[in-house]
């Protein structure tokens, strides 16, 4: 007999609330729930296809461990052990910086990556510390940072509100949306149309959200910074700045005027391949507008000027009044933040506390570039010893770093690695120990972190819909059990983990002149948590002390996990709304529109004007049923429009003699590929595209359907060279690449 149950869609960052029918232990279909607070029933094809990704049979289901060359099934004590043994191994001979931590993306879709990596991190005192964010999002976290010394503080667009929206490399039709949490964003930009808004993209693809666009400019591949800091001279130099209400919250505008003077629309306009007039047009029409927000996304992100671009978003958001507005771009606030500070001056952002070995590349929110990765494995320096074990979680670096093979090769080096992973992928195969979580059926859900950057502030909570499988462990313990198996206390009880990070935070908490539990005993508290086990009275801490939260009993009608539970489709906590100064960190208390080394980069963007690439360059593309390398083991969202294929425009194929379905080798700095052209005029000339996520034909991985159209490695084209010298970010558009035709496949 079948039965429904609520569950939050962990598949990529819209968090929409689906209905699963569920048959004994099995999910046998998925619909969107129409009374979720935040989606109201919207779906996608991925939260349709929930089931298939949580029954997925090639999902492992015990770890495994390396005996004698070869990954066999064993215990959970048994891979603990080896764990303990070969991680503490490397501390006590190298010491903590020889163990590597590398995070994936899918850490932050999940209540387990979001609550213990900091411990696990905190535990091993490593600053050998690697994420998914700098082959993505790093720049957007340095430019907040430097501006509004939070790199969490990420203003996102009032898309229910605005009546102009400006968006630069985002297809979010296509992607749902990143680092802006929008339920339905197709809805949103379609109402925003409706209601006589305007919705301008920059692309060089006309995506999907380019069609739907009122103007599409087809820029050149990375000279985003370019076109918008022209966007700023226009409103200096035809006096359109206007910061309205916002002017004493920011300093440095008139220094900003200044570093743009020689960005001028007929300067950058044969860079950015945009015409003056045109950019002229952009950035008065984005003065005139009654609300307006600039949105930048992975597309802006991932080039030579990330951060600069990044930057350059909140500039024209802070000219032209925008920021911190409604209509424009505000800070959302998560139920789960911690509870705001008074106003006032903070510790600032810092980059560059300290350096990788082997390239000297600086730090960036704590983590080096993934791109260093392999050579951080493989080279020996002076400087420290290499990493000799690694940790990885929900991480697939082989494909989503550039040159994979070098990491391939690297991994292979390591005195040990673990994984946790719920599959044998091409980094995982490499694994002396692969800890498997239980499908997302079997676990809670909460976002942490996509909470932070929703577009209307709500919180919602998912209990498992299926009971634990037996000989499964729940992806909190499985992280519990590695922090204390990685910090010298293997077989304690996992427990202990989250009642040390509730001791810590209420202690924390009880000293602060402004939380609502100032003066109180910390160990009573603990004692009014409720929850079935320790990650939920860690959420049940973090809601009470949030911004509305009850204080553990001062504000009766505040939040808790009591509370929360008793709304099974979310609590709505209203529209986002202005909060300048209280997000604010830096060490003027104000927006720093120009902080130092920003200004120290802007020489680098202004010789780029002189730097025209001759040939053609290559970008990437996001597809509806995908999510990076994850998903393409399910059949249910591969094939159709979601294959690995090259778009390249007619006039470019002719000229080369490419034939639409026919292959082409692909040749980059780091190595090349062979893919099957796909001629399109949604790119534009001079530029070729590769989605990102595929190379599924590596020995010694168990994705049986993934394999069966495996695609070709895009990051290979790169040799990790390339990076944005502030926040360490991949290169991965618009960079150079030769394209030849090859004999037809018979």
């Amino acid at each position: 007999m079948s039965r429904t149950a609520l569950r939050i869609c962990p598949l990529c960052e819209a968090t929409c609330g689906l209905t699963l029918t569920i048959e004994g232990s099995a999910v046998t279909g998925a619909r969107g729930d129409r009374e979720d607070v935040f989606s109201k029933g919207f779906i996608c094809p991925k939260g349709a296809s929930f089931g298939a990704v949580d029954g997925d049979p090639d999902r492992l289901r015990t770890p495994l461990v390396r005996k004698d060359g070869e990954l066999r099934e064993a215990t959970w004590e048994e891979a603990f052990d080896a764990v303990a043994a070969g991680v503490r191994g490397v501390v006590e001979r190298y010491g903590p910086h020889a163990v590597g931590v590398v995070l994936g993306n899918p850490n932050v879709h999940t209540i387990a990556g979001g609550l213990y990596p900091p411990v696990l991190l905190g535990g091993l005192g490593t600053r050998s510390i690697f994420t998914a964010s700098t082959v993505d999002q790093m720049p957007k976290h340095v430019s907040s940072g430097l501006l509004f010394g939070d790199a969490n503080a990420i203003p996102v667009p009032d898309l229910d509100h605005t009546d102009h929206l400006l968006l630069i490399g985002a297809n979010p039709l296509e992607s749902n949306g990143s680092l802006c949490t929008a339920a339905d964003f197709p809805g949103k930009l379609k109402a925003l149309k409706a209601r006589g808004g305007t919705l301008t993209v920059i692309d060089p693809r006309r995506t999907r959200t380019a069609k739907l666009a009122d103007r599409h400019i087809a820029i050149r591949p990375g000279t985003d910074a370019l076109l918008l800091a022209a966007m700023a001279y226009v409103l200096f130099d035809e006096g359109l700045v206007d910061l309205g209400e916002l002017a004493p919250h920011v300093q440095g505008v008139e220094e900003v005027r200044l570093e743009v003077r020689e960005f001028t629309p007929e300067a950058v306009a044969g860079a950015c391949d945009v015409d003056a007039d045109t950019i002229r047009a952009l950035a008065r029409e984005l003065a005139a507008a009654p609300t307006a927000a600039v949105y930048g996304r992975i597309g802006s992100c991932t080039v030579p000027y990330g951060t600069l671009g990044s930057w350059l978003v909140d500039v024209l958001n802070v000219l032209t009044g925008n920021l911190d507005r409604p209509g424009g771009a505000l800070f959302p606030q998560a139920a789960t933040d911690r509870t705001p500070r008074p106003a006032g001056p903070g510790h600032g952002f810092q980059l560059g506390r300290w350096h990788s070995r082997v390239s000297r590349h600086p730090e960036a929110k704590g983590e080096l570039p993934l791109s260093a990765l392999a050579e951080e494995i493989d080279t020996a320096t002076a400087e420290g010893e290499p990493i000799r074990a690694l940790i990885t979680s929900a991480a697939n670096p082989v494909l989503s770093a550039p040159d994979g093979n070098r990491l391939d090769k690297a991994l292979d080096g390591l005195d040990f690695m673990v994984s946790i992973d719920p599959y044998l992928n091409e980094t995982t195969c490499h694994a002396d120990v692969v800890l498997p979580p239980p499908p997302p059926s079997q676990s809670a859900h909460h976002d942490f972190a996509f909470n932070t950057l929703a577009v209307r502030n709500q919180v919602r909570y998912s209990r498992p819909a299926v009971p634990l499988e037996p000989g499964r462990m729940a992806e909190t313990e499985i992280f519990a059990r590695l922090i204390l198996a990685a910090t010298g206390m293997h077989g304690a009880d996992p427990s202990a983990v989250d009642d040390l990070v509730i001791g810590q935070t209420l202690g924390k908490a009880v000293k602060e002149p402004h939380s609502p539990v100032h003066g109180r005993d910390p160990k009573e508290l603990a004692g009014l948590l409720t929850g079935d086990n320790g990650p939920e009275r860690r959420i049940d801490m973090m809601l009470r002390l949030g911004p509305y939260g009850d204080g553990f009993g001062v504000r009766p009608d505040g939040l808790s996990l009591e509370q929360l539970l008793t709304h099974p489709h979310g609590i709505d906590l209203g529209p986002l709304r202005s909060r300048l100064p209280q997000p604010l960190k830096t060490r003027s208390g104000k927006v720093e529109l120009l902080p130092q080394p920003i200004a120290d980069d802007l020489p680098r963007l202004r010789r780029s004007l002189d730097e025209l690439p001759d040939g053609l360059v290559l970008i990437g593309r996001r597809h509806l049923r995908s999510n990076n390398s994850w998903m393409h083991n399910v059949p249910a969202l591969t094939g159709g429009t979601n294959r690995c294929t090259l778009h390249i425009h007619p006039e470019d194929a002719e000229r080369l003699g490419v034939r639409d379905g026919e292959p082409v080798r692909v040749k980059g700095a780091g190595g090349e590929v062979a893919a099957p052209a796909e001629v399109t005029e949604g790119v534009r000339r001079g530029v070729v595209s590769l989605p990102h996520g595929w190379g599924h034909d590596r020995p010694g991985t168990r994705l049986s359907h993934a394999a069966t159209d495996p695609g070709v490695n895009v990051n290979q084209l790169l040799d990790g060279s390339l990076l944005d010298p502030l926040s360490g970010n991949a290169v991965l558009n618009g960079v150079p690449v030769e394209i030849t035709a090859l004999p037809a496949t018979p």
